[in-house]
């Protein structure tokens, strides 16, 4: 089994350098036809949220939609897949970034009541509480 960075999966998907997007397809794709899984880490979603945002001015409707098709690949094995589910359903009805659900839902799992944020983005989920505001 193997492991997909942000990179791999970013030119996969965007498929904006033409070299480095045939070697991800290669890979993914080869993957596939050999009913190999492939791992992709909670914090790649993190960093593939950002990047397509910062770096290609995607908006949440755009981005769900890609998370979305990720989470339903059988080829990929997703670390804490429950986990991130619930954090994209957050991230899909209310206004904060993937990453701030992610970890606020994982601070949950691990006995958190709340999670502690600056975040005003956040006032309004219960597992986040504003603090100095």
């Amino acid at each position: 089994m193997k492991g997909l960075d942000t990179n791999v999966l970013v030119r996969y998907l965007t498929q904006d350098h033409q070299k480095q997007a045939r070697l991800a397809a290669k890979e993914i794709e080869g993957a596939a036809a050999k009913g190999e899984k492939l791992v992709i880490q909670p914090i790649v979603l993190c960093e593939l949220v950002w990047v397509l945002e910062s770096a290609y001015d995607f908006g949440k409707p755009q981005i769900v939609p890609v998370l979305d098709s990720i989470m339903r690949t059988a080829q990929f094995e997703i670390v804490d897949k429950d986990t991130v589910w619930q954090a994209l359903n957050d991230y899909h009805k209310e206004k904060g970034d993937f990453s701030d659900y992610y970890i606020g839902r994982s601070n949950e799992k691990a006995g958190a009541n709340v999670t502690l944020t600056f975040d005003k983005s956040l006032k309004d989920n219960k597992r986040f509480s504003l603090i100095g505001s």
